[in-house]
């Protein structure tokens, strides 16, 4: 192997190493950040990662008590009504680090009317952490928390063809797609060939697929539902700890299921059913 050879060899075999490393490094949000690099991620408006990963930092500090933490406060307000979903999501989980904070009850009470049914669910359990002068939870979000526990229904944003579907049991990213569909009608995204572009139907929460109700080949029109995704476990655990909290008895069928012995419901998700049902049968029977 020739001196030239062997150095491209090399080269090439760091590239593959140090790409990844690089991409992971650049993503992932437990890395430290100064403070004057959390202000300027915090106003990064064309990468929202930057802002997100600035966020989970600010977070953290509000978690351990950092009092520095409270110089960013007003952006976590400002970022309530930010356009990407996932910061506002993110957001939503930071506000609920602190029931003391500035316009975080207020901010987060609008965030309930979100479009994002992830963003309302993440508002409406941070708002069960709150008090009012009585000392009483906040259960403002009740309705949000409870459909947390609901699977979604994903459906059509146009008529068309469903071209392909994922599989029944697969479990699903947020954003993940559920369907692709072919539109029965021209738009400004189809190619020059005349083509119809393939619209990617994705699921607004991860968990995992229940059933597909327009399998590969059927026509649907605007609004049909394509399929339903059960929401994860983790989703599942939050919301049970908020009515744990503020759950009251109509709530009780909604817990229920997941009191059950079940493979599919881990351990810990099921102990935490049984628990809010508990609690919230103890506040029923206290009530004059």
């Amino acid at each position: 192997m020739s001196t030239r050879t062997r150095l491209l060899f090399y080269l090439t075999a760091w590239l593959i190493v140090l790409l990844p490393f690089l991409f992971w490094w650049n993503t992932w949000f437990g890395r430290q950040l100064p403070d004057q690099q959390i202000t300027e991620y915090l106003r990064d408006d064309k990468r929202p990662r930057h802002i997100q990963h600035a966020l989970v930092q600010i977070g953290e500090r509000i978690m351990h008590h950092d009092a520095a933490a409270a110089q960013w406060y007003p952006e976590l307000v400002r970022l309530a009504t930010h356009p990407v979903e996932e910061v506002r999501n993110t957001d939503a989980w930071v506000m609920g680090q602190d029931t003391a904070g500035p316009g975080f009850h207020e901010a987060l009470l609008k965030m309930l009317q979100d479009s994002s049914p992830m963003v309302r669910g993440n508002a409406a359990l941070s708002l069960a952490l709150f008090r009012d002068a009585s000392g009483s939870r906040d259960a403002s979000g009740r309705p949000q928390i409870v459909a947390l526990l609901q699977p979604v229904h994903v459906l059509a944003p146009g008529g068309g063809r469903i071209t392909d579907t994922a599989r029944v049991g697969t479990a699903i990213h947020q954003g993940g797609i559920v369907a692709k569909l072919q539109p029965a009608t021209p738009s400004a995204a189809d190619l020059p060939s005349g083509e119809l572009a393939i619209i990617e139907i994705r699921s607004p929460i991860s968990g995992r697929i229940h059933s597909i109700s327009a399998p590969t080949g059927a026509t649907v029109a605007a609004g049909a539902e394509v399929a339903t995704v059960d929401p994860g476990d983790e989703q599942v655990w939050e919301a049970l700890r908020a009515l744990y909290l503020i759950g009251r008895a109509e709530d009780l069928p909604a817990i229920r299921p997941y009191e059950r012995e079940a493979r599919d419901i881990p351990d810990r998700v099921r102990e935490q059913a049984l628990l809010a049902d508990q609690a919230i049968r103890s506040r029923a029977s206290a009530q004059p």
